[in-house]
């Protein structure tokens, strides 16, 4: 199964392909193969996939569970969100392949290997093989200089001459499935064999044959099928060959070109009309964008309008960033995430629009009510949570976790906007030179291996999010009153919530406790565990005794400690006088 290329840009992965397949003396073709090339953006998002497999012949329905197994991978690993890293998408479809198939063989065959396949694909992007294994069909490396196999066949011998398959796709229900990627250089080839080949031509004499037909690689293919058949293959015989003629390397020029493209808008103003929106009032200014009031002169509809600031202008960074927000916005839906707008005309500048939020920030909440009580903080913390798990569930990470990038609208309801500093794993494999690195956030509320120069991760939101329920809480940030980055590298210990707040239970001071921890390791590892100890006691946490003035309040318990001294130096005074 082959779905074929469409015209493509020079910086996206190209390939060409040659293929043959023959049943050989069995009845049966059991194997399966396929590359799929992608339309438009996912070329570059997702890259290109090619995989084969060999259904058990022990296997009642060997055929349908190859088949399964190459074609789920070929369409569904393009239906996984954009934002997702190569080894999350293709895990979970092989994961979702295997359960279905593994299921089919209890309820169909009351078998657990009535349908069950090796397995090996690759996605090709960005430069980069990300190779996905399970079973004894391979995969080789042809380039310049080597000829490698990239798989290790999953088989275990049982005596001389028999030997079965130790993993494959449909036989538990759990899958371990080998994953490592190379990097990858024009002209480099793949060669996918199921073991009807590979057992009768060595790796070398495939070389040497597609050397030999370096203009048509069906001929190529063909050739190694044939030859695997005159030593005597007594199995199924396929053999696939992906050159890669382009490794898909994004060009840096043409994706500064694509950024930049829409000029910056003009200065707004109240009444301005500007493409279609009709401009009401200023909203937020900074020296790194502005956001305007508008209403749709189509719709009427009241919107929020981010611009980007001109200081700007000549800044490949800041343009990548500004443009990947409104990417990022227009993938999640969560009521406590800020809704972008989908453009319904065309744009002549660089802007995006979001849903326009009546109500206030966190900050201005905050100011407002001085030492909420827990469940008034608690539920707020809750829907803070849950934006977050959108951006986590598509391996997003904020980034910028704080008070003025939340806003309470007249409803009650919590909603986080900014996505300026969001990181995106599936953004990074394909980014030229990579992505901005080091705290793109606030350093009150980085946590503190993102201030070190470590990428944040699900726990460096976590620790913002515990950041800010400690200040709701007590007032004061949990480090220190002010966070200065030449502190925020150091594993100090904050004084317990309950400390500044006796109305703290001790238990969620506990669990506060943890999700600011400076260790990431030592944080929560998922939202809904510091959700869960902030509404009920864990036996599980430790909860910290009173702690010593001296370490809460230094400066207050020397104050107090020379405020004594004085009080007993009057007495001793007084006492000498009599």
């Amino acid at each position: 199964m082959t779905i074929e290329p469409t015209e493509n840009p020079g910086s996206l992965p190209r390939v060409s392909i040659g293929q043959c397949s023959s049943a050989g003396p069995k009845p049966r073709n059991d194997d399966s193969y396929g590359v799929a090339i992608p339309k438009g953006a996912l070329l570059e998002t997702k890259g290109i996939a090619m995989a084969i497999a060999d259904g058990m012949s022990t296997s009642e329905a060997a055929k349908v569970a190859s088949e399964m197994c190459v074609r789920s991978f070929l369409e569904d690993y393009f239906c996984t969100h954009e934002s997702w890293t190569v080894k999350r998408s293709a895990a979970q479809v092989l994961n979702a392949v295997n359960r279905w198939l593994h299921g089919q063989s209890q309820r169909q065959f009351d078998s657990d290997q009535a349908m069950a396949s090796t397995f090996s694909g690759l996605v090709l992007k960005a430069g980069e093989a990300h190779i996905f294994h399970a079973g004894d069909s391979r995969i080789l490396h042809i380039s310049a200089k080597t000829t490698e196999q990239l798989t290790t066949d999953h088989r275990i011998r049982a005596g001389r001459n028999n030997s079965y398959l130790a993993r494959a796709v449909g036989i538990g229900i759990e899958l371990e499935v080998d994953y490592r990627t190379i990097s990858v250089a024009a002209g480099d080839v793949f060669v996918f064999t199921s073991d009807g080949v590979h057992e009768y031509v060595p790796a070398a004499t495939m070389a040497k044959m597609i050397e030999a037909e370096p203009g048509d690689l069906d001929a190529a293919a063909k050739a190694i099928v044939e030859s695997a058949r005159a030593a005597g293959s007594d199995d199924n015989m396929t053999c696939q060959i992906v050159r890669v003629d382009d490794p898909g390397r994004p060009n840096e020029a043409a994706f500064l070109r694509r950024l930049s493209a829409l000029p910056f808008p003009p200065e707004l103003a109240p009444g301005m009309s500007f493409e279609g929106y009709q401009i009401i009032a200023e909203l937020h200014a900074s020296k790194r964008s502005q956001v305007y009031l508008a209403t749709d002169q189509t719709t009427g509809e009241k919107v929020a309008i981010k611009t980007p600031s001109v200081n700007f202008e000549d800044d490949p960074a800041y343009l990548e960033l500004f443009t990947r927000e409104e990417w990022i916005g227009r993938r999640l839906r969560n009521p406590n995430v800020v809704r972008v707008i989908e453009p319904n005309r065309e744009r002549r500048s660089l802007y995006y629009v979001t849903e326009f939020i009546e109500g206030q920030t966190l900050r201005q909440w905050m100011d407002a009510n001085t030492l909420p009580g827990l469940a008034d903080v608690r539920a707020i913390a809750d829907q803070i949570a849950s934006g977050l798990r959108a951006f986590h569930r598509k391996d997003m990470v904020h980034q910028d976790l704080k008070p003025e990038n939340i806003i309470i609208d007249k409803h009650g309801t919590v909603k986080i906007v900014d996505f300026g500093s969001t990181r995106v794993a599936g953004l990074e494999e394909a980014a030229p030179g990579g992505t901005p690195h080091g705290p793109l956030g606030t350093v009150d509320y980085t946590a503190p291996e993102c201030v070190k120069g470590f990428k944040a991760t699900n726990r460096s939101d976590i620790y913002s999010l515990g950041v800010i329920v400690y200040e709701m809480l007590t007032g004061r940030l949990p480090n220190r009153e002010s966070f200065k980055i030449k502190r925020a590298t150091q594993r100090i210990t904050p004084a317990a919530a309950l400390q500044y707040n006796p109305a703290v239970p001790a238990w969620a001071s506990a669990a506060l406790d943890k999700a600011v921890h400076a260790d990431p390791n030592q944080r929560y590892e998922v939202l809904s565990e510091f959700i869960a100890d902030l509404t009920r006691p864990s036996p599980s946490l430790p909860q910290r005794a009173s702690q010593p003035l001296i370490e809460r309040n230094p400066a207050a318990f020397w104050r107090t400690v020379a405020i004594v001294s004085v009080l007993l130096n009057i007495a001793l005074l007084v006492m000498l006088a009599r």
